[in-house]
């Protein structure tokens, strides 16, 4: 039996094809994500300028982290479309990102413990992170993000740098403010 070589051929053409595809999708998308400009529209206000923090905490508690709350000191409205923490201690496991309003949380919860009796019910709360925060110019927002950490072993440290992504003006940004939580503890 003689092998067929325009089935051969065409097998190769159609790999080529489906590489080349491949690698054009690939070059898509990385193109979208450079797309992403670096942002200077927010400010943190003074959790900016401070540590939050315990000294005191255990393995298997749960704590929530407030990162700082977006202002916009620019002159158009922004979308915050999503806030996490960049760097984050061994010992520490992000389990969750919410958004979550400041009069529903009456008022900020900066670091606080899940279970105790100050600490407001953010399962029963509506958390907004499922749609864009819109800020307005040159306000504050009323909705702020919160990080949800669990303590898997005593982290000798905390988390900090709190990034922001948000579009403004038809363009997507990040801008990465300062902020930081000490979770520390003692054997």
């Amino acid at each position: 039996m003689v092998p067929d070589r325009t089935s051969a051929a065409s097998s190769i053409a159609k790999s080529v094809a489906l590489a080349a595809a491949t690698a054009l999708l690939i070059s898509v998308c990385a193109t979208q994500e450079q797309q992403r400009y670096q942002g200077n529209a927010l400010e943190g206000g003074i959790q900016e300028n401070g540590i939050a923090g315990s000294e005191n905490v255990k393995v298997g508690e749960t704590w929530w982290f407030a990162l700082p709350v977006p202002t916009n000191r620019s002159a158009e409205p922004i979308e915050i479309t999503g806030a996490s923490i960049t760097q984050v201690s061994e010992g520490i496991k992000v389990l969750q990102y919410g958004a979550y309003s400041l009069e529903d949380t009456e008022g900020l919860a900066l670091l606080v413990k899940e279970g105790e009796e100050l600490t407001p019910p953010f399962a029963a709360l509506r958390d907004h992170s499922d749609k864009p925060v819109k800020v307005a110019p040159h306000a504050s927002s009323d909705i702020y993000y919160l990080a949800r950490l669990k303590i898997t072993s005593l982290p000798d440290q905390g988390a900090r740098y709190c990034r922001f992504v948000y579009r403004q003006g038809g363009r997507e940004f990040t801008q990465t403010l300062d902020c930081e939580v000490a979770l520390t503890g003692q054997t």
